[in-house]
């Protein structure tokens, strides 16, 4: 099993929760009110000088979905760039 963390500006949430429908995945949990600061987005950090927050959206699922979704997150970061999202992926070595 793998794990994918998918954190991204609260503003594409509908098209993250879209992407992941796409590769047959829902069930998930998700972080509201995330804040942080990024390699090429602006910090969101719900202030008034940086203003924003994010999501983490948090997917436990089979190695080739977990792939899928790491593709789908590499394509809108080619198309949204400076809004904001970055996934992470690892091995989960066991689950109650």
């Amino acid at each position: 099993m793998k794990a994918v963390l998918i954190v991204h500006n609260a503003a594409i949430d509908e098209e993250v929760n879209e992407a992941l429908a796409s590769v047959g995945t829902n069930c998930y949990t998700k972080f509201t009110n995330t804040l942080g600061r990024g390699e090429i987005s602006e910090p969101h950090l719900n202030t008034d000088v940086w203003p924003g927050i994010n999501y983490g959206t948090f997917v436990v699922t089979d190695q080739p979905r977990a792939e899928e979704i790491m593709q789908k997150v590499r394509l809108m970061r080619e198309k949204l760039g400076s809004e904001g999202i970055k996934a992470f992926m690892w091995e989960i070595d066991d689950i109650t």
